[in-house]
């Protein structure tokens, strides 16, 4: 296993949420621990005459293959959709379409918003920040699932300026 494949766990285990994943092959054991004031990765590994062995038996390996795709996905729709504006995550949180469950949504696709509208609100750290638009336009496409995870500048909106 090299530092780039360790480095991509790192990242997955970061974005999974996880708070401790263990990994052991033969020759190596990974203990990534997330969630603590520093971030902790611990790699013991056994001399190089058992690395072919390894090669067979990396699952690690899928996991990162399953995410490539996924990440290409965002480069072709934006391609696709490039007369839209993008409206993308100032923060990273939780992404809810409505203020409180029986409340109702605050855009749907194909509504009308004008510049200032609250479109979402993203949860960080127990605080809900409102998300207004910067832009006048017509919602083409809502990118992100509700009560699901964002990343810092992640496409939420498409709109329609004109």
């Amino acid at each position: 296993m090299d530092i780039k494949e360790i480095q991509n766990l790192i990242k997955f285990v970061a974005k999974s949420g996880a708070s401790e994943v263990k990994l052991e092959m033969d020759d190596i054991k990974i203990t990534i621990k997330t969630g603590s004031e520093s971030d902790t990765t611990i790699v013991h590994q056994v001399p190089a005459a058992q690395m072919p062995q390894l090669a067979h038996q990396v699952p690690v390996q899928p996991a990162a293959t399953e995410q490539a795709p996924s990440a290409s996905e965002p480069v072709a729709v934006a391609s696709e959709d490039s007369k839209y504006i993008t409206i993308k995550s100032p923060i990273i949180g939780t992404f809810y379409r409505k203020p409180s469950p029986d409340k109702p949504l605050f855009v749907e696709v194909g509504q009308t918003i004008a510049e200032g509208d609250v479109l979402c609100i993203i949860e960080a750290m127990k605080l809900f920040n409102e998300i207004e638009s910067e832009v006048s336009g017509k919602i083409v496409k809502i990118l992100v699932d509700d009560s699901s995870p964002v990343e810092f500048d992640q496409p939420l909106f498409l709109v329609d300026p004109s």
